[in-house]
């Protein structure tokens, strides 16, 4: 092999370590705002379940109505403010960025995984004067 071709190698393989450290160091925080946003969901859902079936609901005014259910009106606004604040993005984050890194891989004849590792794609054949050779 030439030094070129070994460099390139190492090159290859440095930045495979790299993507992978990348995809998995979103793992905690990932798992974290799942959790974080399941909770609240549960929450939200529960707390309207028993806001629905309060029969003041529909004879008080929205605002009595939400101050009496304060679990759901908590979650709500707790719900609506993450997403704001961009919890979906947070949440898929490792999928986001292998999904980017497929799109630029693929100038190069590459893909990866959601891992980060990289998937080679065989050379295309260029066939020149249309008989293979």
């Amino acid at each position: 092999m030439e030094p070129s071709a070994c460099e390139g190698i190492y090159d290859l393989k440095a930045f495979e370590r790299r993507l992978t450290e990348v995809v998995s160091s979103y793992g905690p925080s990932t798992i974290r705002w799942r959790i974080v946003l399941a909770i609240i969901s549960i929450c939200t859902a529960i707390g309207a379940y028993y806001w629905l079936r309060d029969p003041r609901t529909s004879i008080v005014p929205l605002m009595e109505s939400l101050l009496l259910h304060p679990i759901f009106t908590f979650a709500t606004l707790t719900l609506v403010i993450l997403f704001v604040l961009g919890i979906h993005r947070l949440v898929f984050a490792p999928k986001i960025i292998a999904t980017r890194m497929r799109t630029v891989l693929s100038d190069f004849n590459m893909s990866c995984d959601d891992t980060g590792k990289l998937i080679l794609k065989p050379r295309p054949n260029n066939n020149l004067d249309g008989n293979g050779r």
